[in-house]
């Protein structure tokens, strides 16, 4: 466990990445915020967690099924539920604070760079809409 990233994992480097091409600046790992955004669009008041599949529990009933067949089972379920709980919580305090919350899953980031991009401008257009 002390050898897994908290910061500038692949996934997050690659989102990054494709931002900072289209010209969109941003802050890194904010631990002003609660749940400490992987990056933060402060202009905009959107914060973006780049999650892994395991450890934030994608499709959690196949993976926990799975989970039950293997070593420390226990151990790994009840920290995945933690991290969905607590991914919830992050995201209602954040929304509290009026902060748009966007998570993208590791494999969409690396598959789907630039659907991810877009997700992200379209909600910076309708953002400056509402204004």
């Amino acid at each position: 466990m002390s050898h897994i990233k908290n910061k500038n994992s692949k996934i997050e480097c690659v989102l990054r990445k494709a931002l900072w091409d289209k010209g969109f600046r941003y802050r890194k790992n904010c631990a002003e915020l609660p749940g400490k955004p992987d990056i933060v669009l402060t202009k905009h008041h959107i914060a973006i967690f780049c999650d892994s599949e395991f450890f934030h529990g994608k499709d959690f009933e196949n993976l926990e099924s799975q989970l039950k067949r293997s070593a420390n089972s226990d151990f790994w379920i009840d920290k995945i539920k933690r991290n969905m709980a607590r991914d919830v919580e992050v995201d209602i305090m954040l929304q509290n604070m009026n902060w748009t919350v966007v998570r993208f899953w590791g494999k969409d980031i690396i598959k789907n760079t630039d659907n991810c991009v877009r997700v992200i401008e379209s909600m910076i257009l309708e953002k400056s809409r509402s204004r």
